[in-house]
C-alpha cells in the first residue's frame, strides 16, 4: 500500500471528503502504481521516525558486535575478510529485502606474518620503538635490516638529497598538520609519504623507509595502510613500515643529537596470489522507476592490527541498518535502494571497481550512491559530489536536519568505492562524522569495538536514511538538454 502504516500520509480536506468508493478506486490506483509519494510537508515528521527507530529498535549495534569481537579482522583475502561476507549476507536475508546475492571480485592477498620489531641503536643501547609493516611492503631480509637513518619531511626534500640517501632507511617525519578543523585535509596532505615514500627512496636507491603515523595525537600505535612501488622493477622494492607518533618523535629526536644513528628494523610480510572473494549486495526494487539505482554502501575489509570497528565496520552496518529501517516501515521506494558492502577498499579498491565493471556490462542508471567510511562518530552532515544544481537541492534539505545537530551539507570526496561509479546523472554523497578523534584509530591496533559509541552509530544511520529517503521521494536534478 502506498500510504504506509507509521508514515505521515498525504493531508485529507475533510471538506471535500471522497466518498466511499472513490476512495476505493484511489487508493487501489495508487497500489497499482507503486506510489509511495509523502508530502513535502511530512518530511520533517517522516525523518523524526527514521531518527526514532535508529535510537530504539536499531541493529546496527549488535551487528558490528559480533563482526567485531566475533570475527574481528576482514583483510582481504582472510579467513576473517570471507566470514564477514558470510555474515552480512545472512543479516541481511534476515530482512526481507526483494533481492540478496553475492558478486565476485578477484582481491590482493597480502599477509603480515610474524608481529614486526624495531628498534634504535644509539651506541650500544638499543631503544625499542613501535612499528609495523605497510600494506603491500615486502619484508627484510630474515635477519632483519640495519642502516644509518636519514631524516625527511617531503617528498620533495628527499629529492633534494638524491643519492645521499643510497643504502640508508630514510625516515619521512612529516606530521598531520594540526591546524585543520577538517582533519581529513591533514591526512590528505601527508598521505603520499605513505603511499609513495618507499618508491621514491628506492629510487636513490635507500635501502628502507619508515614513515611517521597518519594520526594528530602522540601516541604508541603505528597505523598501516596501503603503499604502492608503482612502476618499479620487483628488484628494486625495499621495506616500508610505519613507526609510532611517538616513536618518530624520539628517533628525531636523537638523531639531532646523534647523526650517524642507526635503526634496526625485522618484518616478514609478503603478497600472495590474488583469491576470490565478493561484494555483499541487497535490494529494495523500486515501484516507479526500478530501472534507477540508489547506492548506500561502506567496505566490508578492514586491516589486520585490530577489528577495524570504525574503519569501516561502522559504515557497514550502518548502511545495512538504512534498509533495515526502510523495509521495517514498510517503506515502499519509487527507485531501487540498494546496499552494497564492498570489498577490498583498503589495499586495492578491487570492489568497487568490480561493482562499476559490473553495472557498466548491464547498463544500470545510477542516479545517487551515499558512502559511510569515516567512522562511527556523530554525524554532522555530507559531503557532496553534484553538480551546482543537485548541490543546492541537497543543501535545501539541511534544515530538515537541524534538529539532529547535523548542518554540514558542502561540496567534496563521497567516498573511495562510489568514486569508481560514473552513470552520467550521478550524485555522490559522503556520511561525516565529526573527525576529530578518527585519526586516534585508524588503521591501528585500537580500532575495536570499545571505541564505538552506540548512540552516535545509530545517529549516523538515521542520517543516512533520512537522505536516503529524500533523494528517493524528490529524485535528482537532470541535465537540461541543448
Amino acid at each position: 500500500m502506498a500510504v504506509l502504516k507509521n508514515f505521515v500520509p498525504l493531508r485529507n480536506n475533510p471538506k471535500n471528503a471522497i466518498k466511499p468508493m472513490k476512495k476505493t478506486i484511489l487508493l487501489t490506483v495508487l497500489v497499482l502504481n507503486g506510489l509511495t509519494s509523502f508530502a513535502q510537508s511530512n518530511d520533517e515528521k517522516n525523518i523524526k521516525l527514521f531518527y526514532k527507530k535508529a535510537l530504539t529498535e536499531a541493529k546496527c549495534y549488535t551487528w558490528l558486535e559480533y563482526l567485531s569481537n566475533d570475527i574481528g579482522s576482514r583483510l582481504s583475502g582472510s579467513t576473517g575478510a570471507q566470514q564477514g561476507v558470510e555474515y552480512t549476507k545472512r543479516q541481511l536475508e534476515t530482512l526481507g529485502l526483494d533481492k540478496v546475492y553475492l558478486q565476485e571480485v578477484m582481491v590482493p592477498h597480502w599477509v603480515r606474518g610474524e608481529k614486526e620489531t624495531a628498534f634504535i641503536l644509539d651506541g650500544k643501547v638499543k631503544t625499542n620503538v613501535p612499528i609495523c609493516a605497510l600494506g603491500g611492503s615486502i619484508a627484510t631480509p630474515k635477519t632483519g635490516l640495519t642502516a644509518e637513518v636519514v631524516e625527511v619531511q617531503s617528498i620533495k626534500e628527499l629529492n633534494e638529497l638524491g643519492d645521499k640517501v643510497k643504502g640508508k632507511i630514510v625516515f619521512f617525519n612529516r606530521p598531520m598538520n594540526p591546524e585543520n578543523v577538517a582533519t581529513f585535509e591533514s591526512y590528505s596532505e601527508a598521505g603520499d609519504q605513505r603511499r609513495s615514500g618507499a618508491k621514491e627512496a628506492a629510487k636513490f636507491g635507500a635501502i628502507g623507509a619508515i614513515v611517521r603515523s597518519l594520526n594528530l595525537r602522540l601516541d604508541d600505535f603505528p597505523h598501516a595502510g596501503a603503499q604502492s612501488y608503482g612502476d618499479l622493477p620487483k628488484e628494486q622494492y625495499i621495506p616500508a613500515a610505519a613507526i609510532s607518533t611517538n616513536g618518530a618523535e624520539l628517533l628525531s629526536k636523537l638523531l639531532k643529537s646523534t647523526p650517524g644513528l642507526k635503526l634496526y628494523f625485522k618484518q616478514s610480510c609478503e603478497t600472495l596470489p590474488d583469491v576470490q572473494s565478493y561484494n555483499v549486495i541487497g535490494e529494495l526494487t523500486g515501484t516507479v522507476t526500478p530501472e534507477n539505482i540508489l547506492v548506500v554502501g561502506g567496505h566490508l575489509d578492514s586491516w589486520d592490527l585490530a577489528d577495524g570497528s570504525h574503519d569501516d565496520g561502522a559504515g557497514v552496518v550502518q548502511s545495512m541498518e538504512v534498509v533495515r529501517i526502510l523495509k521495517n516501515l514498510n517503506y515502499k521506494p519509487k527507485n531501487t535502494i540498494r546496499v552494497v558492502l564492498f570489498m577490498n577498499e583498503e589495499n586495492g579498491g578491487k570492489g568497487g571497481a568490480k561493482y562499476e565493471e559490473v553495472s557498466k556490462q548491464k547498463n544500470e542508471n545510477h542516479i545517487f550512491a551515499l558512502e559511510s567510511d569515516s567512522g562511527g562518530f556523530t554525524p554532522r552532515g555530507f559531503s557532496i559530489e553534484a553538480d551546482d544544481a543537485n548541490l543546492k537541492k541537497i543543501q535545501g534539505y539541511a534544515t530538515l536536519f537541524e534538529p539532529y545537530f547535523v548542518n554540514s551539507f558542502i561540496k567534496g570526496h563521497s567516498g573511495s568505492d562510489i568514486e569508481h561509479l560514473t552513470s552520467k546523472t550521478i550524485v555522490k554523497a559522503g556520511l561525516m562524522p565529526d573527525s576529530q578523534r578518527y585519526f586516534d584509530y585508524h588503521h591501528a591496533a585500537n580500532d575495536k569495538f570499545d571505541a564505538i559509541n552506540k548512540r552516535e552509530l545509530e545517529l549516523g544511520a538515521a542520517t543516512m536514511t533520512s537522505l536516503i529517503y529524500l533523494i528517493d521521494q524528490n529524485g535528482i536534478v537532470l541535465p537540461t538538454a541543448n
